[in-house]
């Protein structure tokens, strides 16, 4: 039964293959050290195999214990699995040891001593295979590992820096305004959850419920939070009582998790994502509306200063709202290579609608009651993603330095000609460098490792999307100064050491506008203004957003995503109606009605 290592099924065990189990386990885990003759009161495993002894002797109803345990496919191959009927098992035959092939001395080793070196890089092309080449960057660049349980990613120190940083900005901002971080427990109880109609009806599909505590059924199944309005509001309701107590402005920063069944993607779409939520009461809507764009020019200052992606500010259609919410204003990011728009981050205004549900009422100073007005507002770590698909390239990732955990990388090139001093003058050079650039705020790390080729070192490097690559060589070393290679560009150009303290910094900015800069250029040039059907269908196929005249009816946005379906493409709808809209000459017709259109709205394919 071929097997491959990480996907190993459950095995149906009986007395004969659960000793050939035993004994390839021995010769895997243990090693040949142990004689095959041994007896087995002789012969004491360590815990592992113990383990898998009590599995094997358990048969068939071992089964599913077994199913974490996984062999090399080429030994899993030889092993022959009865069907649980007595058939015999086949001898395990060990597999050949293939002696590793010697590599070849790479340029500027010594002559004296073999080196290996990984392959690095992608094979998928981000313009040819979107799909492949985001899976794959994701991964190589170590910013992710997949986990046993689909949908769910384990975000690995290089992608949580980035996060830290988004994090760090953005609390820092909130604070300014007078929001303060609080924890909210993970679970929420049935009757709660389904206080608010609306909005449980717009989750319910991706709500995971908790049914068990060991081998007991719970009285009542308990759910895990998709989002935390049910979670606060009942207690938002005993903490305010008068005007004095508003406004409440709380956030936390915490996990969420909606059970996603379409197409599990790593940042973009997930089960379980990390995120900042905030929930504010005020006595006034005034109040709550001014705090809603406040907080969308947040998220549009994360995205276009932080991460370097053009979005779209604007208003959500009455279809795409949040559930129970007045209104949800987004900003919308777009992915040109698969022609997809992404919601980026969004805040709502609740209105009082979740206040009258869960009776968050206060005295107002004229000694009346009032129900407060809510707003909710959110950012992922789907930001991440947005960011990889909009810089990215066919080398690997492209990192906005604002927001990268390694902004430079000083890789010191000693060859085989140069002395032990001339070396060590080059080591001990690279490491002021790194001293004097750390001192200027710059984040730097310096590659000093010898077992690898500065060809490879900077493959590894430009895979990982570092900004910026500080190269100094036997040359460099005579002439007092170092290559400074760009990674957005692959620029470069030479400084002398004494400059590099105030060069480095204003590198590092002029990278990061740059990359702004072509991004935008990007997303507009993707914006096309149609006002027939036949135009708004030509730009879709162009992989384009449309900004298109509209009657801002419900009905005709389903008629669009119906109409604009193909066999190889999604249907299309309004990514939001943009804040800053074109002239709306009297009497236009909205593109797929006929009828007065009250608006432009950008529609497009959307993650």
């Amino acid at each position: 039964m071929p097997c491959h290592r990480r996907a190993l099924r459950a095995l149906q065990l009986n007395s004969q293959s659960s000793a050939a189990c035993v004994r390839l386990l021995r010769h895997r885990w243990i090693g040949p050290s142990v004689p095959a003759a041994s007896p087995a009161a002789s012969w004491r495993p360590p815990a592992f195999s113990q383990a898998f002894q009590r599995c094997c002797r358990a048969g068939s109803s071992g089964r599913r214990s077994c199913s974490s345990m996984a062999a090399p496919e080429e030994q899993m191959a030889a092993l022959s699995v009865a069907d649980g009927n007595g058939a015999a098992a086949a001898k395990v035959k060990p597999a050949k040891e293939k002696k590793p092939k010697a590599d070849k001395p790479k340029q500027g080793e010594g002559k004296g001593e073999k080196k290996k070196e990984t392959k690095l890089g992608l094979t998928a092309s981000k313009e040819t295979d979107f799909g492949d080449w985001y899976s794959q960057v994701v991964v190589e660049s170590e910013m992710i590992s997949y986990y046993d349980v689909s949908g769910c990613y384990i975000l690995r120190p290089y992608a949580f820096a980035i996060w830290d940083e988004i994090k760090n900005w953005f609390d820092a901002q909130i604070k300014e305004l007078g929001v303060q971080n609080a924890y909210f427990p993970l679970f929420i109880t049935e009757d709660v959850l389904m206080t608010e109609k609306e909005h449980v009806e717009g989750f319910a599909p991706e709500v995971a419920w908790v049914t068990k505590s060991g081998s007991s059924d719970l009285e009542r199944p308990i759910a895990i939070r998709p989002t935390s309005e049910t979670v606060m509001y009942p207690y938002y309701a005993q903490w305010i009582r008068s005007h004095r107590d508003l406004p409440l402005r709380l956030n936390q920063w915490t996990n969420v998790v909606r059970w996603e069944f379409k197409h599990p993607t790593p940042f973009i779409r997930s089960r379980e994502f990390l995120w900042q939520e905030g929930h504010t009461c005020f006595a006034t809507k005034e109040e709550a509306d001014a705090e809603v764009y406040q907080i969308l020019d947040l998220y549009r200052r994360v995205y276009e200063e932080l991460l370097a992606v053009p979005v779209c500010k604007g208003v959500k259609s009455s279809k795409e709202k949040f559930a129970g919410a007045l209104y949800t204003t987004t900003v919308e990011a777009f992915i040109p290579q698969n022609g997809r728009g992404i919601q980026a981050a969004t805040s709502h205004c609740l209105g009082q609608n979740f206040a009258k549900m869960f009776g968050i009422e206060f005295e107002t100073e004229e000694k009346a009651r009032a129900h407060a007005w809510q707003n909710s507002w959110g950012l992922t770590t789907r930001s991440i993603g947005v960011m990889v698909m909009t810089h990215g390239d066919d080398r690997g990732l492209v990192i906005p330095p604002r927001v990268a955990q390694v902004q430079a990388v000083v890789i010191p090139i000693p060859n085989s000609k140069m002395g032990e001093d001339a070396t060590k003058a080059m080591l001990d050079r690279a490491a002021a460098i790194a001293a004097e650039l750390k001192a200027a705020g710059v984040r730097v790390t310096t590659d000093t490792r010898d077992n690898y080729t500065p060809g490879w070192k900077y493959n590894y490097w430009e895979l990982r999307g570092v900004p910026l690559r500080i190269e100094l060589g036997p040359r460099d070393m005579e002439g007092g100064v170092a290559m400074l290679a760009r990674r957005d560009s692959g620029a470069k150009e030479t400084a002398p050491w004494g400059e590099l303290a105030a060069k480095v910094p204003a590198l590092l900015e002029q990278i990061q506008a740059d990359m702004y800069a072509r991004a935008r250029a990007a997303f507009d040039g993707c914006i096309e203004t149609a006002y027939t059907w036949d135009d708004f269908m030509a730009a879709l196929e162009r992989k384009h957003m449309v900004l298109a005249p509209w009657c801002d009816e419900e009905e005709a946005e389903e008629e669009v995503k119906k109409k604009s379906a193909t066999k190889e493409a999604m249907g299309a709808k309004t990514l939001c109606i943009p804040l800053e809209q074109p002239e709306l000459k009297p009497g236009t017709p909205c593109f797929v009605t006929g009828k007065p259109a009250k608006n432009f709205a950008l529609w497009g394919r959307s993650y």
